[in-house]
């Protein structure tokens, strides 16, 4: 299993100097599997690049979202196999009573924020709401479930072989907890992390932030690093850069997660900052 970062930022894309070497694209993580099937997760703005990349015949693309916030689908509109009639996409993202997936997202692709309305979409595209069972992709295992963020939202596990990736970028599980003093059956995305060969999870915030933005539905440092050492993920890397951090502030808020992983009794080199562009490509998992 093959996973590269395309967009690693949350909110809002933040271009500029500032932001060159983290990047400043929205959240995207492609993910290639032993066959060659391609599953994208989250459609920010880092999957535009990821598109136009994506040249000649291409297999069904399955586009996985955690939830409908713009910072995670404002790319769709800007992926180039959208607007290939031979092009075969597959959308999943959470359930909601309010209304089908492929309505919620098209009151984005519709007038007046967009030229083009989605049923003038050239490529073959279903809109699928994630089962609440696990079920395969080409050789891989999906597995979603509800995670702990303002409104409907998922975290996802592919497992493939003995290797598994757990992906959820956006996640508040202290919520005003101990994580360290919590039952598991009371963490919310523990079942679905535990044991993972990599862990993708909401940084957003460095600890003296976070009291601002208690609720807000992401993750302040020391609460990511201790759902990760709950779990026992084998690696994690710290995803969801808020716009506001420059690459100067994420070097050392790397620093500072290293130091905090070491405290916790984890392998410093195991801690890794979402970076555009890093490829990553995964061992099996430790037995559990």
């Amino acid at each position: 299993m093959k996973v590269k970062v395309w967009g690693a930022r949350g909110s809002i894309p933040s271009p500029g100097p500032e932001t060159t070497r983290y990047g400043g694209n929205t959240s995207c993580v492609q993910v290639t599997l032993s066959d060659g099937t391609i599953l994208v997760l989250d459609a920010g703005t880092g999957i535009r690049t990821l598109g136009l990349g994506l040249a000649g015949p291409i297999s069904r693309i399955n586009i996985l979202l955690t939830h409908l916030h713009m910072d995670h689908i404002q790319g769709l509109m800007f992926f180039a196999p959208a607007f290939r009639p031979q092009a075969d996409l597959a959308i999943w993202g959470p359930e909601s009573p309010e209304a089908s997936l492929r309505d919620r997202i098209a009151r984005y692709i519709s007038a007046p924020l967009s030229p083009v309305e989605i049923r003038e979409l050239p490529c073959h595209v279903e809109f699928m709401e994630a089962p609440h069972t696990e079920w395969d992709i080409g050789p891989a295992r999906i597995r979603a479930a509800s995670v702990t963020h303002r409104g409907p939202t998922l975290g996802y596990r592919i497992t493939e072989g003995d290797t598994s990736l757990c992906y959820i970028p956006d996640h508040e599980p202290a919520l005003g907890a101990q994580l360290e003093e919590l039952d598991p059956d009371w963490i919310s995305g523990y079942q679905l992390a535990h044991g993972a060969s990599l862990l993708i999870h909401d940084c957003q915030y460095a600890d003296g932030e976070y009291p601002d933005h208690v609720g807000w539905g992401h993750s302040r440092l020391t609460d990511t690093l201790t759902f990760a050492r709950r779990v026992d993920a084998d690696r994690l890397v710290l995803f969801h850069h808020d716009p506001m951090h420059t690459d100067d502030f994420l070097d050392a808020f790397h620093g500072a997660a290293m130091s905090g992983w070491d405290a916790l009794g984890g392998d410093s080199a195991c801690v890794e900052m979402g970076v555009e562009r890093r490829e990553i490509e995964l061992a099996p998992a430790r037995a559990v």
